[in-house]
C-alpha cells in the first residue's frame, strides 16, 4: 500500500485529489493539509511514501519551500508538485529542491493516478508541457563556452574589459582605433544579446 499525503488549500480539490488517491486499491491518502506548516509539522514525523504539493500555499511557506524543508529530513520520501503553474523558473526551483515529480492539476484522474505509481517505483512523472519545458532547457547553447559565440580577437577584447581597461586603453593595446574598438563592443553585444559591458561580463563571466 502506497500512502500518500496531499497539501492543497482550496478544500474542493484537496478531498477531490482524496478521493481520486483511494479509488485504487494500492494507493492510501494517509493526510490532506491545507497549508504547508501543518503539514511540516505532521509529515517530518510521520512520513509518507508519497506527497503531493501545490506551490501556492496560504501561511508561513509555500509549496516548493515545504519540500527544501522536508526532503532533508525524510529523503526518501517523493514530492510531487501539483500545481497550475506551468512557469519555467518555479519548475526548476521546484526540481532543485528535491521535488522529483511535476504534474498540472488538470490532468485526468487516470494520469495522476499512474504518476503516483510512476513516482513511487522510482521514475519523474511529469506533464508534457512541463517535460518540453525541461528538455528545452538542456537544448539552448552554452554562453559560457565563448568559442561559439565570439571571435578570438572579440574573446580579447573582452578580457580586457574584464580586467578594467577602457576603449582608448584597449585600442592603444591592440593597436586599432577606437571605433573598430566600439563596432567589436557592439557585435559582442548582439551576439551576447546584452546592452552593457556588465551584462555582457555576467553572461560570460558568472562568477
Amino acid at each position: 500500500m502506497i500512502k500518500v499525503a496531499i497539501v492543497e488549500d482550496i478544500d474542493d480539490i484537496r478531498k477531490g485529489l482524496a478521493m481520486i488517491v483511494n479509488t485504487n486499491d494500492s494507493l492510501e491518502c494517509k493526510h490532506t493539509f491545507a497549508d504547508a506548516d501543518k503539514a511540516f509539522a505532521v509529515l517530518s514525523v510521520q512520513p509518507v511514501d508519497v506527497v503531493l504539493v501545490d506551490i501556492n500555499l496560504p501561511g508561513g511557506i509555500n509549496g516548493i519551500e515545504l519540500v527544501h524543508k522536508l526532503k532533508p529530513v525524510h529523503p526518501h520520501m517523493q514530492f510531487m508538485m501539483c500545481t497550475v503553474y506551468e512557469d519555467s523558473e518555479l519548475v526548476f526551483k521546484a526540481l532543485k529542491v528535491g521535488a522529483t515529480g511535476y504534474i498540472l492539476k488538470k490532468t485526468p484522474p487516470a494520469k495522476l493516478l499512474e504518476a503516483i505509481q510512476e513516482i513511487y517505483e522510482g521514475g519523474s512523472p511529469m506533464s508534457a508541457q512541463i517535460a518540453r519545458k525541461v528538455i528545452s532547457s538542456f537544448q539552448k547553447p552554452v554562453l559560457n563556452d565563448v568559442t561559439q559565440l565570439l571571435t578570438k580577437r572579440e574573446q580579447e577584447l573582452l578580457d580586457l574589459l574584464a580586467q578594467g581597461f577602457r576603449y582608448k586603453e584597449i585600442a592603444d593595446k591592440l593597436s586599432l582605433s577606437i571605433d573598430t574598438i566600439r563596432t567589436h563592443i557592439r557585435n559582442i553585444y548582439r551576439k551576447l544579446e546584452v546592452q552593457s559591458r556588465a551584462e555582457a561580463l555576467n553572461k560570460i563571466y558568472p562568477h
